[in-house]
């Protein structure tokens, strides 16, 4: 079965109504450029609510982030994952994995077969394939996606962007990802998920 990410998470409401939806993984956008930032001193809390209203592994997304700026952070919310979403080199993220003590997914921008060549560079424990402008919540060529699963059979490959309801399960069809993420797709606004939308979205994952 597909996994599913919902990101962007940043109200207790939501953290609460994403959780009872039965997802896999909630994210928690830790870079203050996002539209959908959380504020560390606010993230104890969606994660209380969160772990109160279902079973969801909680991730933290990071954007070229320092390892004591993600041990600073790991120290205060109650994180499972820790996603990069940056710049960051295989270097960078042993180091990081090391320091924290939890699985790292690396996320990375596709937009040509060479994006797609190396990922056994990474040592991560999955990797996230976006479109160019990652995080933006725009498309791309979901043969790219199926062309990394081919050649690398034993990775987790989180697929992601521009992902909605009505496409989510043309997509797992295709790709047959370990699981899939999605934001804006889910969203009446950036960081304010519609209730219909992610209803719709499980069911639609459920039944790819």
């Amino acid at each position: 079965m597909t996994r599913i990410k919902v990101c962007g998470v940043t109200l207790a409401d939501d953290a609460a109504a994403v959780a009872a939806a039965g997802v896999d993984f909630i994210g928690l956008n830790f870079w203050p450029k996002s539209k959908r930032y959380l504020a560390p001193e606010r993230a104890p809390m969606i994660t209380a609510v969160a772990r109160a209203a279902g079973t969801a592994k909680l991730v933290g997304v990071f954007v070229d982030a320092y390892v004591d700026d993600v041990l600073a952070i790991t120290a205060r919310v109650d994180l499972d994952v820790i996603q990069l979403h940056g710049d960051e080199t295989p270097e960078a993220c042993k180091r990081i994995a090391a320091a924290v003590y939890r699985p790292v997914w690396k996320a990375l921008p596709v937009a040509s077969t060479r994006d797609v060549e190396r990922l056994d560079v990474w040592p991560t424990d999955a990797i996230l394939l976006d479109g160019p402008r990652a995080g933006s919540g725009t498309p791309f060529d979901h043969g790219l996606a199926r062309l990394a699963r081919e050649r690398h059979p034993a990775l987790r490959i989180v697929l992601a962007g521009g992902l909605t309801p009505e496409t989510v399960g043309g997509a797992i069809a295709h790709v047959q990802p370990w699981a899939v993420d999605v934001a804006s797709g889910v969203e009446a606004a950036p960081g304010v998920k519609d209730r219909g939308k992610l209803a719709a979205f499980v069911a639609a994952v459920r039944s790819a």
